[in-house]
């Protein structure tokens, strides 16, 4: 039975880094399986989560000074919330991991303690039936386990409550932006050298406008709009993306950065909107604020505007170059 540590070491904390950054970031996880934490005992509580690295280095940071057993589901390295709405974190899987590390001989109670967020992939009626275990839903955030646990196992309402704060989704954005950057960075290099060939010839401007263009388009979209989420107006995050896109436009325009006439002007706006909007829909796979059948809704209303918005703002930057 492998006895895991509840600190974390310098490397664990470079490999969170690192997946936020998405690097290596669908190799981070450790082996399904069954861990115990301190010197559990049978009567001590069983806590179920991912086998994705960072929810498995939360959860067992949180054991900290106490006997428990963790249950690490095959998830794939998928975190928690994810994994259930893959079904990979679910009734199934569950059953099958009880029967494979034999669980109902190493403990005497059959409860299992899974966090709230993985309860859309599992049926507790259907886990009791096939294994004898009981399902208990917990907390949301792995931090109110200990008091949950010191609390007789009563989840109170605040650790029920969902929260979203500016800091927990700039700490999604970095991801976003490595997304976003492999394709940004080939656009500003084709954007750089297309100018030099119109303008003359490269110069100073030619290769920092493109800079300054994309990259800060890349920056309000991807990073400055989800952190203002809740202030942008509208609900649809394409809209949102949209008016984030359409100030740093606006503000680009009014600078005179890189616009020479009104056709300049015209195309910087449609193509920042348009690109802006698409980083900010990106960001709805991070957020608890949106559902699997919204979000095809807002991409099938939203793309074909993105698409022409954009297509026309590349047109009339050829037109100022021709004119």
């Amino acid at each position: 039975m492998p006895i895991v540590s509840t600190d974390l070491r310098l490397t664990d904390r470079l490999g969170a880094w690192k997946a936020r950054w998405g690097i290596g970031r669908m190799s981070y996880l450790v082996p399904p399986g069954l861990y115990a934490v301190g010197f559990p005992g049978p009567e001590d509580p069983v806590v179920v989560t991912a086998n994705y690295k960072m929810s498995y280095d939360l959860v067992r940071r949180e054991l900290s000074r106490r006997s428990a057993w963790l249950l690490v589901l095959e998830t794939f390295g998928i975190n928690v919330w994810c994994a259930a709405g893959k079904g990979t974190f679910g009734t199934d899987e569950i059953v099958r991991r009880l029967k494979k590390t034999e669980l109902a001989t190493v403990v005497k109670h059959r409860t299992l303690i899974l966090p709230i967020l993985g309860a859309p992939g599992v049926a507790a009626h259907l886990v009791a039936r096939r294994t004898g275990f009981s399902v208990r839903y917990a907390t949301i955030r792995a931090a109110d386990l200990p008091e949950y646990l010191d609390n007789g196992m009563v989840t109170t309402p605040a650790m029920r409550q969902l929260t979203f704060t500016a800091r927990e989704r700039l700490i999604l954005t970095p991801i976003e932006l490595v997304a976003a950057g492999r394709w940004a960075v080939p656009v500003m290099v084709l954007f750089a050298v297309l100018s030099a060939f119109s303008g003359g010839g490269f110069s100073f401007s030619t290769l920092v406008h493109p800079v300054v263009l994309c990259a800060g388009t890349v920056l309000v979209g991807a990073v400055a709009a989800p952190v203002l989420l809740p202030w942008l107006p509208g609900r649809s995050f394409a809209v949102k993306g949209a008016v984030a896109g359409g100030c740093w436009a606006a503000l680009l325009v009014w600078a005179g950065w890189g616009t020479t006439g009104w056709l300049d002007a015209a195309a910087l706006f449609l193509a920042v909107t348009a690109v802006s909007s698409f980083l900010t829909l990106n960001f709805t796979g991070s957020t608890p604020f949106t559902s699997r059948s919204g979000v095809k809704k807002e991409m099938r209303l939203a793309l074909p505007v993105m698409a022409v918005s954009l297509l026309v703002g590349i047109f009339l930057w050829i037109a100022g170059r021709l004119a």
